[in-house]
Order: C-alpha cells, then structure tokens, then sequence
C-alpha cells in the first residue's frame, strides 16, 4: 500500500462543486491499495495506521489528476497537411469539404489502410499523449462510415484498450457525414447506421457512445434524432458535435435527447444554454479546433454562470485539431476563453470525466476513485498554465502503477 509524500501541492479535483473548486491541499499526502485511492489529505495529518507502509516521495512536485481527454477522433489513415495550408491561404472549412476534401478525404485513407496501421498510428499517438499526463481517452469512429470500415476502427479501440495503459472509452460516429456512395440518398445511410451499423456494434460490445455531427452540410436535428433513438434502443448512451459552424439548435437538442455532453458549441444559442443548464449537458470545449480555424471559441465564461459544466479537450483529428496535446488545450483555454488554470484544470480532469460518465471513478482524487495521477515540475495550478511547459509532466500513474516515467 504505497505512501506518497513531499507533495509540494495536490489538487483532488472534487465531482460536485463550483467551477473554480480544485480541492487543493498544500503539503500533501496519498494512499493508494490495489489501484484506488484510500486516504488523501495533509501530510501531517497521515493516520498512524500507515505508518510503515513504503513510501514514495514526490519530491516537492504538484500531483493533479491523471488528464481526461473527452473528444479525440484517435484512429485514422493520412494526413491533410495540404489543406493546413489551404486555410491558410484563405480557403475555408466548408470549401475544402465540398470539394472532396476534409472529412471525407480521411476517409478515404482510413477506407485504404489496414487495421494493422491504423493500430499501430494510435498506439504512437496514445504514448504522446501519455507523456502529457492523460489516463484516460475517448476515441471515435467516423472515418469509415461504412459497416465494415466503422468496425474496423472501434476493433482496433478494442484492442488497443487490452493492449494500452491508459483508459480507452470507444464511441460510434457513424453520423459524421455522407459518404460518396450515399450521395442523393440521405435516407439510404441513416437506415445503414441504424439497421446494420448500430446492431453490429452494440453485438460486439464495441461503443460505449453514440456521437453525431449536427451542422450544415452534415446531419439535421431530426436524423441524428433517429440515430439517437436507435442507439438508446441498443444501450449507447448519446454525444454531439453541435454548433460548431451555425447555431442549429444543437445544444438543446443535446440536453432533449439526454446527451453525455455536448461539444464544439462555437455558435450556441441563449435558449440552447438554457437547456443544457437544465439536463445537467456537459459542454465540451476544443480550443485547439478553434484556434487552428481562426473561429471563436465557445463562451466558457457564459455557459458556466448559467451552470453548465465546461470540459477541455483537444478534438484531436486529421483536419482542424491535428495537435494530441491536451495541456496545451488546456493553456489556449485560458487565453482564448479567459477560464482560469483552476476552471481548466477541472475541465480536463473530473468534468471531462463526467462528459464520459467516468466522473465517480476517474477525474478526481478521493478514495474509491482510481489511482490515476501525474506529478508536475510546477509549484502550482496557476504557475503550469502561466509559463506552459510542454515538458511539465514528470510521471503519470494509473492504477497507481508507473505508466509513464520522464527520466526512463
């Protein structure tokens, strides 16, 4: 039952309480048994009972949550540096879409390349992005938008969270566009998502999420409601992309449908807020999606004094977010959508865990909850976000088992 000391500050992350709460303890101490957290608190204050259990010194380093990144579209085939420099040059999203590209070019890729390669892409990219202290990563399908090639990617999810340290939560995005051979025929593919695709799925346990792209150009309110309405049938439980390019309702139609959360929201609605306020929807923000477009962010600031939680994450894919680096989301967080390290760090640790329904055993250090945690070369919340050190992360655990060690 392993002691960790000389903890210059630790921050709990507590589930249930205001958006600037970290639960942080200066002077720290942890315990952890066979993977969860049994008692933390101050260091004087260790119960004798553990006494002369081994210990393991921090070495006056800060110890947060092991990062939850809630949005990352993590196996795919190809890359699209070229439309990097098309925007660049002026060219926006929906152009390059309609032309054939964006989306649908990954497409294509992921289409060519084999299982095998798509496994060992996402493994390199899960090993980066465990070096910046995540533990636990949400990855989508939605690159195959084919039965076959959507189960191709969730099987490579699979066996990736057998083979990964990290905690892999899986999610269907079939719903994420129109492929080719569906042109003209909208009604054609939603019947494949929902008479073939869904029950492939949910046979092989293979999601645990349903996610749909709701926007312009995309799927309407009333097919992802179909989708929806399948997958609940099936024991998937809803996500959205939702006004991420026009404001399409999709908010609200997250919070109507009891969505897990609701992410992008770059154009949400005052009504839309309102609503997920209400059902308790997480928001989702992706800064780093933002940042790369040149759009706004989504109103942080707004959305959580109308009491919506706000997680962070890094929307990491081929095309707008081609960057696995979840504290640098965090750190473009705080610029760009003025929440403070505090907000951010709840928001990449227990309410990301809570857009995942994770958040009673991942995102927060108390006991019961996993001994996920990553000790920090910065005295503090506010100095890591301040000065932002892309090589802060000294050592991640989870399980209370070393996963990743700088000095290695």
């Amino acid at each position: 039952m392993p002691v960790l000391t000389d903890v210059k500050r630790l921050y709990t992350c507590p589930p249930e309480a205001r958006a600037d709460d970290v639960g942080e303890i200066e002077s720290a101490a942890m315990v952890w048994r066979e993977g969860r957290v049994e008692w933390v608190g101050r260091e004087q204050d260790l119960p004798v009972a553990y006494a002369d259990e081994p210990e393991v010194s921090a070495a006056g380093l800060t110890v947060v949550p092991g990062l939850v990144d809630c949005h990352t579209h993590l196996a795919f085939g190809g890359a699209r540096a070229d439309e990097f420099t098309e925007r660049l040059n002026g060219t926006s999203y929906l152009d390059i879409a309609a032309r054939g590209g964006g989306i649908l070019s990954t497409v294509r890729a992921t289409r060519e390349a084999s299982e095998e390669l798509l496994q060992v892409n996402a493994d390199l990219l899960l090993c980066r992005m465990l070096r910046r202290g995540v533990t636990t990563v949400e990855a989508k399908s939605g690159y195959g938008l084919s039965l076959a090639d959507e189960l191709k990617q969730l099987r490579v999810y699979k066996r990736l969270a057998q083979t990964s340290r990290q905690r892999l939560i899986p999610t269907l995005l079939a719903a994420h566009a129109v492929p080719p051979e569906f042109s003209g025929n909208r009604d054609g593919y939603l019947d494949l998502i929902c008479n073939e695709i869904l029950p492939a799925v949910a046979a092989e346990r293979l999601a645990v999420f349903c996610d749909a792209f709701v926007e312009t150009g995309a799927f309407t309110p009333d097919e992802a409601r179909r989708v929806f309405a399948a997958a609940r049938g099936l024991g998937l439980v809803p996500k959205l992309h939702a006004d991420q390019l026009s404001d399409t309702g999709g908010g609200a139609l997250a919070a109507e449908v009891g969505a897990a959360s609701a992410d992008h929201l770059e154009n949400i609605s005052e009504a839309s807020i309102r609503a997920m306020a209400r059902a308790g929807t997480v928001a989702v923000s992706l800064p780093l999606a933002t940042l790369v477009l040149g759009v706004e962010p989504l109103p942080a600031r707004e959305l959580m004094e109308a009491g919506v939680p706000v997680a962070v994450a890094t929307d990491f894919n081929p095309g707008s977010a081609p960057v696995a680096d979840l504290p640098l989301a965090m750190w473009a967080a705080c610029v760009r959508q003025r929440m403070t390290p505090a907000q951010v760090l709840r928001g990449a640790t227990t309410v990301a865990a809570r857009a995942l329904q994770l958040h009673g055993s991942v995102g927060s250090l108390l006991p019961g909850y996993h001994a996920d945690f990553v000790l920090i070369n910065s005295s503090s919340v506010e100095t890591w976000m301040y000065s932002f050190d892309p090589d802060a992360i000294w050592y991640a655990y989870i399980g209370g088992e070393v996963a990743y060690d700088w000095s290695a």
